[in-house]
């Protein structure tokens, strides 16, 4: 039986409905939310493990929520499944670039949903297991797996957990250059929907938040036609 504690928000009932049946009998502790006020009043008192949130929510929508979730710094580490209609691809790409880790359209399958957090979770699991347990620094970028912390020149960043394993894949292997499939495999452990342009947008942000230009990165470098590397001569 799982312990792990879901966040549902979503100000369609039936939704909200449908999914925490879903999750409860998988063993889940679910709690629910309709607005985004509500949900994060809910995530301070209750620290879930994954939240699923709705864009389209009648008070603050999921993008504005998202972005509050991660410039709280209790907060910002908690795993988002961006769940909505709107399916045009830069609705996609802004979600992931304002820190969702995973996407899913209506009408959606209640079971993807369900692997889809199962899957986070595992990868939230693996991130605390991660070997070697030392700090790693490349440069003036340095990454603490045990303290899970991120810093330049010393000065912390804040970092989803995609972008810290997705950092932390690329750090461990300095030089080597991954297809964009193993990236996301080796940091995320599985593969999801409009993979290439969902792994490029969470390298855009990673790019931005440890300050390389995109045309001259000094840390993430582009090999195209594959995939990305870590710089190994710094």
């Amino acid at each position: 039986m799982s312990h792990e504690r879901i966040l549902v928000v979503d100000d369609d009932r039936e939704i909200a409905r449908l999914l925490r049946g879903y999750l409860d009998q998988a063993g889940f502790a679910v709690s629910v939310a309709y607005d985004g006020v509500s949900a994060l009043v809910m995530l301070r008192d209750l620290h879930p493990d994954v939240l699923l949130l709705d864009l389209m929510l009648p008070d603050m929508d999921g993008w504005e929520v998202t972005r509050r979730i991660r410039s709280d710094g209790v907060l910002a580490a908690t795993p988002i499944i961006m769940i909505t209609a709107r399916v045009e691809d830069t609705d996609k790409i802004l979600g992931l670039e304002l820190g969702a880790d995973d996407y899913v359209t209506k009408p959606f399958n209640p079971r993807e949903v369900l692997a889809r957090v199962r899957a986070l979770l595992r990868r939230q699991q693996r991130t605390q297991e991660m070997a070697p347990v030392q700090a790693i620094q490349i440069g003036a970028l340095r990454l603490d797996p045990a303290r899970y912390e991120v810093t330049l020149d010393g000065a912390p960043l804040e970092m989803t957990r995609t972008e810290f394993n997705l950092l932390h894949a690329l750090m461990k292997n300095p030089g080597y250059v991954f297809t964009r499939s193993e990236l996301i495999e080796s940091a995320l452990g599985y593969t999801y929907e409009s993979i290439e342009r969902t792994l490029d947008s969470h390298i855009k942000n990673l790019r931005r938040k440890i300050g390389d230009n995109p045309k001259e990165p000094r840390y993430i470098h582009t090999v195209y036609g594959v995939g990305y590397r870590m710089a190994d001569d710094l």
